[in-house]
């Protein structure tokens, strides 16, 4: 089947768009985001955005699924490349501390941020985040319930417990990249984490030695 050319460059500018308006929404929220500032950012006309999103919500909400995007590109994607069970677990961690490390967003991570600002309101832009938190969550407890079930984590691990650890390493890890330097953070996101599976793992030297 052939594809309309003019739909794929629309694809790809509606795209390129949400990228901005993504790294914009980690440095002035996602509150801040509106229609506006995006068409003035961008150069362009507030009119010709309209043709995308009719509302500032509705833009918000499309940052959040690009968010999600770009989530699933640098940080699972890259990780379904290693074993399956704790060395997957473990490239996950460290896939997301290198998108971190790597500055592609401005202002830190887009969904810490968000989760930090939506945390106390309600309606269809918090729902949206607290989905995406969850299915993330989940998704953590679910190669950690296949490292047990190939015998690779301790059989009494508490998934969700793990999870949470893991999670916690990461936020601490953004934030502090930006307060104090990830040459100093890395290292302990790091540690802490390779710790943590090791103390779990059924084989150690399935993953690498932690350092001192």
């Amino acid at each position: 089947m052939t594809v309309d050319g003019r739909v794929a460059r629309g694809e790809r500018t509606r795209t390129a768009v949400l990228d901005r308006a993504v790294a914009l929404a980690t440095q002035v929220g996602l509150d801040g985001l509106s229609l506006g500032q995006l068409a003035e950012t961008l150069g362009v006309s507030k009119s010709g955005l309209f043709a995308h999103w009719r509302s500032k919500q509705d833009l918000q909400l499309a940052a959040v699924e690009r968010a999600r995007e770009q989530w699933t590109e640098h940080v699972i994607d890259p990780a379904r490349t290693a074993p399956r069970g704790v060395r997957r677990l473990w490239a996950l961690h460290m896939a997301r501390l290198d998108f971190y490390s790597a500055k592609t967003l401005p202002g830190g991570c887009f969904f810490a941020n968000a989760k930090f600002e939506y945390n106390a309101r309600s309606g269809p832009v918090y729902d949206r985040i607290a989905q995406t938190h969850a299915e993330w969550m989940e998704y953590i407890e679910l190669l950690a319930r296949q490292a047990i079930e190939i015998g690779e984590l301790r059989e009494d691990t508490d998934v969700a417990v793990l999870a949470y650890e893991i999670e916690a390493a990461g936020v601490a890890a953004v934030m502090q990249f930006r307060l104090l330097s990830p040459e100093v953070v890395r290292p302990l996101a790091t540690r802490a984490v390779l710790e943590r599976l090791r103390g779990l793992c059924t084989d150690p030297t399935l993953l690498p030695e932690a350092q001192e």
